[in-house]
């Protein structure tokens, strides 16, 4: 699979200076928890689900979670486990029709450890679809179950499976607690390194512990007690030093028009004379906070979303290409000749670039580069956004 690997060659060469890279399920950890991209999860009774993730596969999702846990009623879960060992059989036969579907990396959400070993052994020759599990309310005393449940499931069904851990328990959010909290966290994480794949946000478990809920037309990150956990988040756990994992942006809750109290987000010049009506339709939909949101989850150091509607993972998709500036400057700082530090204007003219201080967002930025590509030099995101929409 690859990303915007859903339209064709032919715009692809248009839009790319470097063309997103293929990946499969087996690709190295690190390129497969920056490609993650849109993660869009899916309540796990969906009675067409495998019908649904062909679908989606072909408009460009490529990781998908399937829910055990919050999207679905405590009474259906038994139904909704059997339904899910029913729909991977048969994504299982899918998959080996001739020309079939790439399909995205799949997870399950569950609630209990017990869960992991009991769904692998039910899907039998099924779990070849299964990439890992999502770990709800992750905490050290909770997780170490989780991850002892996961290791025996890989070895049981002899294929590699990664953890995608949750944090979203109150002991995370209080004060009072926040720091032992994320210290045994980076504790259990730390042990169980290689299988850990990503660490997700839970913000609407956050915001609940308040009684809030924060509005279309505003972000994470103007809710200052989410945002504040949030930066503790990337603070431990997100470093750039070898300790630290991605960390995945907050999931964006709205799908459909709402009554707007402040103005949009978006401003009208990069539309202008190419596709004004694309910029009408997003704000139609309140998803100019959702750009702004994706933006601000770039600058405060995570990557990808959580997602829980397609008309999401195009935005996120085409906010994460890397830009033929950003390129050109990660290349520059990352030189061979330049090892030994220094500083340098870039090559756009408009910035300085220093060797020792800007490395890791340089490799950091390449890697970026290999899952989502680079824009050739006028492409922007209202072009990457228009050349992705379906039909």
């Amino acid at each position: 699979m690859r990303h915007f690997g859903h339209i064709t060659p032919e715009i692809r060469n248009r839009l790319f200076h470097s063309e997103p890279r293929e990946f499969t399920a087996d690709s190295p950890a690190p390129l497969l928890s920056t490609a993650l991209g849109a993660t869009l999860y899916s309540p796990a009774t969906r009675p067409r689900l495998a019908a649904d993730i062909v679908k989606l596969a072909a408009r460009g999702v490529v990781s998908m979670v399937i829910c055990l846990e919050d999207s679905i009623s405590d009474a259906d879960v038994v139904a909704a486990e059997e339904n899910l060992v029913r729909q991977f059989s048969e994504l299982a036969e899918v998959s080996r029709e001739p020309g079939a579907q790439e399909l995205p990396l799949l997870f399950v959400r569950v609630r209990e450890a017990a869960q992991i070993p009991d769904l692998v052994r039910r899907l039998g020759p099924a779990a070849a679809m299964l990439s890992g599990f999502v770990l709800p309310k992750f905490t050290e005393e909770r997780g170490v179950p989780f991850l002892e449940a996961l290791t025996a499931a890989e070895a049981s069904s002899g294929r590699r499976l990664f953890a995608m851990p949750v944090l979203e328990s109150p002991e995370l959010l209080h004060l009072e607690t926040r720091v032992e909290t994320l210290t045994g966290i980076a504790r259990t994480v730390d042990k169980y390194r290689d299988r850990v794949l990503a660490l997700r946000l839970g913000v609407t478990d956050f915001c609940s512990a308040y009684g809030l809920r924060r509005q279309p037309d505003m972000t994470a990150y103007d809710v200052q007690i989410v945002a504040g956990v949030i930066a503790d988040v990337v603070n431990v756990l997100g470093r750039a030093d070898g300790t630290g994992f991605t960390v995945t942006g907050p999931v964006w809750e709205y799908f459909r028009v709402q009554e707007r109290m402040f103005k949009p987000q978006l401003r009208a010049s990069p539309f202008l004379g190419r596709a004004e009506e694309l910029r009408t339709a997003l704000i139609e939909h309140d998803m100019d906070g959702l750009l702004r949101e994706i933006g601000l989850d770039r600058a405060n150091g995570l990557l990808g979303k959580t997602c829980i509607h397609p008309s999401h993972v195009l935005p996120v998709h085409a906010l994460s290409v890397v830009s033929h500036e950003e390129y050109s400057d990660a290349q520059d700082i990352l030189r061979p000749e330049r090892h030994g530090g220094g500083a340098m204007g870039s090559s756009y003219a408009n910035k300085m670039n220093e060797v020792k201080p800007h490395r890791a967002w340089a490799e950091r930025t390449l890697l970026r580069a290999q899952a989502f590509g680079v824009a050739n030099e006028d492409v922007g995101f209202v072009e990457l956004l228009s050349a992705g929409l379906p039909g």
